[in-house]
């Protein structure tokens, strides 16, 4: 997997700045921005989990970040 070139909270470019607010929010929130591209997703929120949808890249999903986030961290 290849880092992201674009914040997915704000959407500003990832190597502009640390982006500290960003990385709080994200341990809460699901992605705003498409981390690959920067366009808006559409974000679908239940109780347990969430959806965001890119028009050109498809969907992530709170699973996949769960996944990505231990990986890291093993």
């Amino acid at each position: 997997m290849s880092a992201p070139r674009f914040c997915d909270q704000c959407g500003v470019p990832a190597d502009e700045g640390e982006h500290p607010r960003c990385a709080a929010r994200r341990e809460l929130e699901p992605p705003r921005f498409c981390p690959d591209c920067a366009r808006r997703m559409v974000v679908q929120v239940t109780p347990t989990s969430w959806t965001a949808r890119c028009s050109r890249h498809g969907e992530r999903h709170s699973a996949d970040q769960r996944r990505d986030a231990d990986h890291l961290h093993a």
